[in-house]
C-alpha cells in the first residue's frame, strides 16, 4: 500500500472541526477538437469546483462536471443543487464523517448524483489533507502505482478516426476506444480500419452510447468481434439489459455497462441479470468515491471487471479516479483519464497530466495531490 511520508493520521477521537461554508465556482477550457459521441458534440470542457471549508481553516476541493446529454443534468442545476439544499445540510457536520455524508445528501435531495459526486470528492481531499495520507490510502490502498489510461477518439471521419487512433498508440496508449453508434455497418469498417493502423497488441474498445437496435446489429459486432474488436461499450439503450444478456451469450467480445449502470441498485441487477463483463464505474456518475467503492465491491463479488471512467472532466475529478483505479484490485481495464489530455490548458492540475504515454502515476501527497 502506498501512503504519504509520515502521515499525520486523523485527530484525537477520529473527528476535525465541523465544516463551516461550501462554495462554488465555475472553471472551462476549451477541447483541442470539438468531442463529438452519438448524442452530440461538445466544444468546451465545463466544471464546477467545489471547496469545502472547515472552521480551522482546512479546505478540500473537488470537481464535477455535467454532461446534460449524458446524466440529464446542468450545470446551473448542479450548482443549485449544492449551494441551496446539499450545502445548507452538510455545514456543521464532521467533514471526515462522509458515509453520513451521503445519508444526509440522499435525505435532503433525491438523484442529482453529479452534485453529491463533487461534495464527495472534495471531501476526500479534505480528509487527506486533514490526515497527511493520499485518498488512495483512505480508498483502502493502492494496489498499483501506476494506471493505464485509454486514449479515447471521438466521432469523426474514418480517416481521421483510424490517424488519430494510430498516433496516440505512437505515444504508448495500447488501449484505444473509438465512439460509434450511428451505424453498425460503418462502425464495422472503422474497427477494420483503426485495427489495421494500430499495434497488433493494442486493445480496441467500441464505444456505441445506446446507439443500436439488438437485432439489427449483432451480424455486424459478431464481424467486429472477428476483426479485432476486444471490448464493446453500451451497445443498446440502458433499459435492454435483456438485450445485453443476448449479446453476451452470442458475442466473442467482452461486453461493458455505461449508461446502463448509475447507482449501486443498478449495478446489483446487472450482476444478477448477467448483463456485463466490465462495469464502466464514473465517479461523477455514481455520487463519488464514497458509493464507486461500494459498486467496485459488487464487481468484485460478481467475478466482474471494472474501467474507472470518465464524463470526461478536468484535473481535479480525473485525480479522483487515478486514486480510485490504483484502490480497486478489478480495475484491470484501462482507465479513461483524458479530461485533461482533451483541452489545451488545463486549469485545475496542468501538469500532473503533461507528457502522458498511456500511463498516470499515482499521486502520493496529501489528498488527491492537486494544487488548487
Amino acid at each position: 500500500m502506498s501512503l504519504a511520508a509520515e502521515p499525520a493520521g486523523f485527530p484525537d477521537g477520529g473527528s476535525a472541526a465541523p465544516i463551516s461554508a461550501i462554495k462554488t465556482r465555475v472553471v472551462s477550457a476549451p477541447y483541442r477538437r470539438p468531442f463529438q459521441i452519438s448524442s452530440g458534440v461538445s466544444n468546451e470542457l465545463i466544471s464546477l469546483v467545489v471547496e469545502v471549508h472547515t472552521a480551522d481553516g482546512d479546505v478540500g476541493i473537488g470537481e464535477t462536471s455535467p454532461m446534460t446529454a449524458y446524466t440529464g443534468e446542468t450545470l446551473a442545476g448542479v450548482q443549485a443543487a449544492i449551494e441551496e439544499h446539499l450545502a445548507p445540510a452538510l455545514v456543521g457536520r464532521d467533514p471526515l464523517d462522509r458515509a453520513g455524508a451521503h445519508v444526509t445528501m440522499d435525505g435532503v435531495l433525491r438523484g442529482q448524483q453529479v452534485a453529491k459526486a463533487g461534495l464527495d470528492i472534495a471531501l476526500f481531499d479534505l480528509a487527506g489533507r486533514i490526515s497527511g495520507w493520499p485518498v488512495h490510502a483512505l480508498l483502502g490502498g493502492s494496489v498499483r502505482d501506476r494506471v493505464q489510461t485509454t486514449w479515447v477518439v471521438g466521432l469523426g471521419t474514418l480517416d481521421e478516426m483510424a490517424a488519430e487512433a494510430a498516433e496516440y498508440a505512437g505515444r504508448g496508449f495500447m488501449h484505444l476506444k473509438v465512439k460509434g453508434g450511428h451505424d453498425p455497418a460503418k462502425d464495422l469498417e472503422l474497427i477494420r480500419a483503426v485495427r489495421a493502423a494500430i499495434p497488433a497488441d493494442a486493445e480496441l474498445c467500441l464505444d456505441a452510447n445506446e446507439g443500436y437496435d439488438a437485432t439489427t446489429a449483432l451480424p455486424y459486432l459478431a464481424k467486429m468481434s472477428a476483426a479485432g474488436l476486444t471490448l464493446l461499450e453500451q451497445p443498446l439503450p440502458r433499459w435492454d439489459l435483456t438485450g445485453l444478456v443476448r449479446l453476451r451469450d452470442r458475442l466473442d467480445v467482452r461486453v461493458m455497462v455505461d449508461e446502463s449502470m448509475h447507482s449501486l441498485h443498478d449495478a446489483l441487477e446487472i450482476a444478477r441479470r448477467g448483463a456485463a463483463d466490465v462495469l464502466n464505474i464514473k465517479i461523477l456518475k455514481v455520487g463519488g468515491l464514497h458509493r464507486a467503492l461500494q459498486i467496485a465491491a459488487v464487481a468484485e463479488a460478481a467475478g466482474l471487471a471494472v474501467k474507472v471512467g470518465s464524463m470526461p472532466e478536468l484535473g481535479v475529478a480525473t485525480l479522483a479516479a487515478v486514486h480510485l483505479a490504483a484502490a480497486v484490485p478489478g480495475a484491470t481495464v484501462a482507465a479513461d483519464l483524458v479530461g485533461p489530455l482533451m483541452v489545451d490548458e488545463d486549469p485545475l492540475a496542468p501538469t500532473v497530466f503533461a507528457d502522458c504515454d498511456g500511463w498516470i502515476d499515482v499521486p502520493k501527497r496529501p489528498g488527491l495531490g492537486h494544487d488548487v
